[in-house]
This record gives C-alpha cells, structure tokens and sequence, in this order.
C-alpha cells in the first residue's frame, strides 16, 4: 500500500493516507516533478504508460511522484528518476506551486508540486510498466503544442509549462548544477 503525505497549504505535514484515497478525496498532498534537460536546452518527456491509474499514455515532464513518508522530497525525485527513466543526475529544487485538477474516474489530484531540474544527456533506460516513451523538446515547442494540442499532455504538465513558463527559465539561467 502506497502512502501520501498529506500538507495544509504551507506544506506542513498533516498526516499520510493511502494514495488512491487521496486522489478519490482531492486531499492537498506532497509531490514533485523533475525536469532534466539536455546539453542543447531541451526538456526530456515521458509518455505515460498504458496502464498507469491516470492520465495513461499522456506526455508530460520527465517523471513525477510523491514522496513517502519519512523521505525528503529531494531523494523521492532521485529515486523516481532512477526507477522511471533508468537516469542518475544532480537535481535542484527551484520552486513549487499548488494545483488542484479534476482527472478522469473521479480522481483529484491536489498537490503542492515541488519542481527539480537537473542535466543529462544520457540516453533513458526506461521502466516499461511506468513509461512507454521519450522525447527532447524546447520549452518553445512543447507550449506551442499544448496551445495546439492539450489534451496530449498531463494536467499537472500543461499548468507547469502554461503557468510557470517563466520560473522555469529563470532557474535555467541562473542554474548552479
């Protein structure tokens, strides 16, 4: 059984409940997305497995996930990138935002995403059962296909990219790593 640590809305932990509990019940919870980008600028996409609970077969940022309790946001992005992607890199928290999107089959995700980034051009080794796909886009191209096509891309994403444009690249030119 996969827990959530559930936060009030100054990401102090509240509690923890079963995920699929708290996605039915929309509760505000701990998670994160990593965007790794390549020598050229470009952000690495996954396509969504098939058989994901939610938003199957959708693109969206190089992966994503929540933290378990007891592990800090920053190793939960290291170990997800790892299982999902096959990829090892150094990554920086550069902010968060809360979202709350109604998805399909009753789901809610209601999260305080916190946002890594981190550089690599290595190839993926995918986790077939998590990811059935890549790419390396630019942040210019892949917002003129969410303006074009939303519905290829996962709610979280399309708010990341559409709402959050200019934080990420702030972060990318003021970039440490």
């Amino acid at each position: 059984m996969e827990e959530l640590i559930l936060v009030d809305e100054n990401d102090q932990e509240i509690g923890v409940m079963e995920k699929m509990e708290a996605h039915e019940k929309g509760l505000l919870h701990r998670a994160f997305s990593v965007l790794l980008f390549n020598n050229e600028g470009k952000l690495l996409l996954q396509q969504r497995a098939l058989n994901k609970y939610h938003s199957p077969g959708l693109w969206t940022n190089t992966c994503c996930s929540h933290p378990r309790p007891m592990e800090t946001t920053e190793a939960a992005a290291n170990r997800r990138l790892f299982e999902e992607m096959g990829l090892h890199a150094p990554l920086e928290e550069v902010f968060h935002f809360t979202y709350r999107a109604e998805l399909e089959y009753g789901l809610i995700e209601h999260e305080i995403d916190h946002v890594f980034i981190g550089y690599s051009d290595e190839t993926p080794h995918l986790n077939l059962e998590e990811v059935m796909g890549f790419k390396w886009m630019s942040l210019t191209d892949i917002q003129s296909d969410m303006h074009s096509n939303p519905s290829r891309y996962t709610a979280w994403f399309h708010l990341l990219i559409m709402d959050h444009y200019s934080s990420i690249q702030n972060a990318l030119t003021h970039e440490s790593i």
